[in-house]
């Protein structure tokens, strides 16, 4: 039996399929012509409500808010050129530095505490800077989206989601890394999704494929160098450019070489060039960066030997250290403090009621020991003793004259430590005042030098190693790090180093030798800041979060109190339905998932059963020719499930499908996820607006799955119900905005506030 071949119907609507063709370029070049001109009015209409929104009242309060305090005073140290310790990298301080001092701000502010106001300081301009980039997120939101859905209204509302928060208008609108941050993050994910465009309609190679790639390799190497978990944006992309090379492969009408082509681009464009961009942030901080300031401590000694104005810049002191020497000591690991101790005393129920020895990370006149025999009051007379390896001395503290002591009672915080303490009067002590030095990886009789030598103190009597346990002491230790006495004499952290050296007897040598390059600064700088990250806590009082909060709008935060109040809290109505459309997007992906397994099972089992067909010979003697299948030129005859097509910016028709709105919200989500589960596994401190990044992956995931619902509705209807919903979300921000405009009067839990009825949960405080 043979198959009869099947002719294509000719269009319902329209002539042959010639005629069709025919027409069709200029029906599409009109269509496409109108779709742009929608889509050009629809972004500048986002621009417009977006700067509207972010720029009224900017410069009010015009007092310090929140971390303006801590960011306004970086970007004055870097007009400063002062040396400090954060522990994010350079970049986005170093931008509000710039635009301070571009805008007439001269770095003398204080930014002392939240309140302070800000008089006749130009503070204007680095407000304006943030604001401006935090603006720039929802266009490139709305473009994003378009380019995943080819959505007008998909684009539209996910803009919207953006613009009407008030907490992302809050986050954006104060001298913060915050705006920098997301600016830097959807500028990556923008530039993404243009390349995948790009290579899609086979721009490959071409000079705006180009412009995207080194422009995404840009944003992603910004994104890392204001916070690190830019990361998570890197990662994305990293997953997203890894899928689009293994599609190429699989691309049997391409050949082998395009993958490795496309490979060595994305690498250059996408791996190296934000390398080293990266790194030259970081040469420029540390160059900008020169003159000594309070964050010294937190590095090595050699590092500090680069900084104009510290004690070890073209340092000139004795190279050798001597018994009678006053030195200070630094414990040698990433960001280890000075040996410290003052006139008060660990209190009832931390061991002996002795003086406190700590660690210190700023340079201070209670950092400085004498080194002393311990077995003799007076100090050898005549030419210096040298110390060397294995010698047994006494620690004198200078300002105290009390010695470094170390007795069988456990350490204040470390239980299995020993206590440390500074014990005697005027000098005078006992035997649990005598500490062996030896040099790491030392010989006999090995000198000890000051900076390079590494040494460990250990107790004569109780056999352990004086040690810097890296827990804070609370409020009566002055939340400094613990010193404690280590049994296992091995602890990696007791290790230390002699910085500063004074002998009236011994010869100076210049340090400058000593001092390390750009490269071993920047590990070091990443060592210090890894560390500083991971040992945040939260400081007394201070209000913080969990992450399984943050999703559901627990609880804000102040970021300005007293009479002029501005709370940082999500738009309630955004964030709750933000949640609603994520578990539906989880609920169609399983769904459309298992539905298509069947379909593939049942077509295997199909193509089984069906019996393999031979072309009829009579027909194909009779060279009978089908007509093109008017599907192939003809919009009106697309299958049902398919959308019509639509004009992009650019004039190419596209058409859409529900498919290729899911694979656009998967990726959100996956963007969603990486932002935001990593925060679980945090030890460090948590605060409520960690959470910014993935809520604006939720808010376009939003627009792309409100979109995919609607899609089985007339145009009119969907039209009709977007109206609506726009029009709840333009209320509920305008009744919302107060939280970022500023509030007075009573606070939400009095009746007679206006706020009163706005106070849905009683976990917010405003």
């Amino acid at each position: 039996m043979a198959a009869s071949v099947v002719k294509a119907p000719k269009c319902p609507r329209r002539g042959s399929v010639k005629d069709v063709a025919q027409g069709a370029p200029r029906t599409a070049s009109t269509s496409s012509k109108e779709a742009n001109w929608n889509w050009w009015l629809l972004l500048a209409t986002v621009f417009l409500v977006t700067f509207a929104t972010r720029f009224y009242k900017v410069t009010e309060p015009d007092h310090i808010c929140w971390d303006e305090t801590h960011f306004g005073k970086m970007g004055s140290w870097y007009i400063n050129r002062t040396f400090f310790f954060d522990v994010h990298p350079p970049l986005g301080k170093m931008l509000i530095g710039l635009s301070g001092y571009l805008t007439g701000y001269n770095g003398t502010f204080p930014f002392e505490k939240p309140g302070d106001k800000y008089n006749e300081t130009r503070y204007q301009g680095m407000r304006y800077f943030c604001t401006t980039l935090g603006a720039l997120i929802m266009p490139m939101g709305f473009d994003t989206v378009y380019d995943l859905t080819r959505s007008h209204e998909a684009a539209l509302l996910a803009a919207a989601y953006l613009v009407f928060d008030v907490g992302l208008l809050t986050l954006n609108q104060y001298i913060l890394l915050d705006p920098i941050l997301l600016f830097f993050m959807m500028a990556s994910v923008w530039g993404m999704v243009k390349i995948s465009k790009s290579t899609a309609s086979g721009g490959s190679y071409g000079l705006r494929w180009w412009f995207w790639l080194f422009l995404t390799g840009t944003m992603l190497s910004c994104t890392i160098s204001v916070k690190f978990v830019g990361l998570f944006v890197v990662l994305l992309v990293g997953l997203h450019t890894a899928t689009e090379l293994w599609l190429i492969l699989g691309d049997l009408g391409q050949p082998i070489l395009e993958t490795a082509k496309q490979l060595a681009c994305r690498a250059i464009t996408l791996i190296v060039w934000p390398i080293l961009l990266y790194v030259l942030f970081f040469y420029i901080h540390l160059s900008v960066l020169n003159r000594s300031g309070n964050g010294d401590g937190f590095y090595s000694s050699a590092f500090q030997s680069r900084l104009i104005g510290n004690s070890l810049y073209n340092a000139s002191m004795p190279r050798d250290v001597a018994y009678g020497s006053v030195v200070t000591i630094k414990n040698h690991k990433t960001g280890g403090g000075y040996l410290h101790s003052h006139y008060h005393l660990y209190p009832k129920g931390s061991g002996a009621r002795q003086q406190q020895v700590t660690t210190y990370t700023h340079k201070d006149e209670n950092n400085r020991w004498q080194i002393r025999p311990h077995n003799k009051q007076n100090l050898p007379k005549g030419k210096p003793q040298i110390l060397r390896h294995g010698d047994i001395v006494r620690l004198t503290h200078v300002a105290t004259k009390r010695n470094l002591h170390s007795h069988n009672e456990p350490a204040p915080m470390t239980k299995k430590h020993l206590q440390v303490t500074g014990y005697g009067e005027l000098g005078v002590g006992d035997a649990n005042d005598a500490w062996r030095v030896l040099i790491v990886g030392g010989k006999v009789n090995e000198t000890v030098h000051t900076v390079t030598s590494r040494l460990k103190f250990i107790h004569l009597l109780q056999n352990c190693a004086l040690t810097s346990s890296g827990k804070q002491l609370p409020k009566w230790g002055f939340e400094q790090q613990e010193v404690s006495c280590n049994p296992n004499v091995r602890d990696k952290y007791s290790q230390w180093n002699v910085e500063d050296n004074e002998h009236k007897l011994l010869t100076s040598v210049s340090f400058s030798v000593y001092a390390p390059g750009f490269f071993a600064r920047f590990l070091e700088s990443h060592a210090v800041m890894l560390q500083g990250n991971a040992g945040l806590k939260p400081k007394e009082g201070e209000v913080t979060s969990r992450p399984w909060q943050w999703p559901i709008n627990y609880r804000g935060q102040f970021f300005s109190g007293s009479s002029y109040r501005i709370y940082l809290l999500g738009n309630p109505l955004i964030w709750w339905s933000n949640l609603v459309f994520l578990a539906l997007f989880v609920a169609v992906f399983l769904f459309n998932a298992v539905v298509q397994q069947r379909r593939a099972g049942f077509a295997r089992s199909a193509a089984q059963d069906q019996p393999v067909l031979a072309p009829d010979s009579e027909t194909v003697a009779q060279g009978e020719e089908s007509e093109p299948s008017t599907t192939d030129v003809c919009s009106c005859c697309l299958p049902a499930e398919e959308k019509v097509p639509k004009a992009v910016p650019g004039g190419s028709l596209e058409a859409p499908n529900p498919a290729q709105s899911l694979r656009a919200a998967a990726w959100l989500f996956v963007g969603w996820v990486l932002h935001y589960l990593p925060f679980w596994a945090m030890g460090r401190v948590l605060y409520f607006h960690h959470y910014f990044p993935a809520l604006i992956f939720n808010s376009l995931l939003t627009g792309v799955m409100f979109n995919y619902i609607m899609r089985v509705l007339p145009k009119w209807i969907h039209h009709v119900v977007l109206g609506l919903v726009l029009s709840i979300l333009v209320y509920s921000f305008a009744v919302f905005s107060p939280l970022a405009y500023g509030m007075s009067g009573p606070l939400a839990n009095e009746p007679n506030s206006t706020m009163h009825n706005l106070k849905w949960l009683s976990t917010w405080e405003f």
